[in-house]
């Protein structure tokens, strides 16, 4: 059996559609078809490590805290089986983030914008297997008011 090579159109489309269903929440069967569950591994800010279901935890606790959700992607660089770009996920801050840099924070109604750089490794069978993230955390947590004495306050 012949492994599909895929182009690399279908891989950004690939990886757009894995986003939009992870910031959603809809389809967790769909969203699945687009890693490698076994084997995937996260490699995120301040040496934050996890796996596949480590991730799907993390963006559950991001839809739990965040309504009016979106994600877009920037600019997009391929080479061979690897993929960056730039991520914005944005959210209005109305519930608990359990999963903040900083510990679980309560809401403060803000519109919140998670601004990353990710760099992407596909299997020859199209799905996510690695995936690294960065990010300023201590700006997103100003965002999320992490600290402040009084939350409505404009960081």
């Amino acid at each position: 059996m012949t492994t599909p090579k895929y182009t690399r159109d279908e891989l950004v489309a690939r990886l757009v559609r894995a986003g939009e269903l992870e910031v959603s929440g809809e389809n967790p069967d769909e969203v699945g078809t687009y890693f490698d569950t076994e084997k995937f591994r996260f490699h995120g800010p301040d040496g934050f490590e996890s796996d596949y279901a480590g991730l799907t935890a993390y963006f559950a606790s991001v839809r739990a805290a965040f309504d009016n959700r979106s994600i877009r992607r920037g600019i997009v660089v391929a080479e061979g089986d690897r993929m960056a770009c730039q991520t914005w996920i944005e959210g209005t801050f109305v519930g608990e983030f359990t999963q903040s840099p900083a510990g679980p924070l309560p809401p403060n109604g803000r519109r919140i914008v998670f601004d990353l750089l990710n760099i992407f490794r596909f299997d020859e069978q199209g799905r996510l297997v690695e995936e690294w993230v960065h990010t300023d955390n201590r700006s997103l947590l100003r965002e999320l008011s992490a600290g402040e004495t009084d939350p409505g306050q404009p960081g």
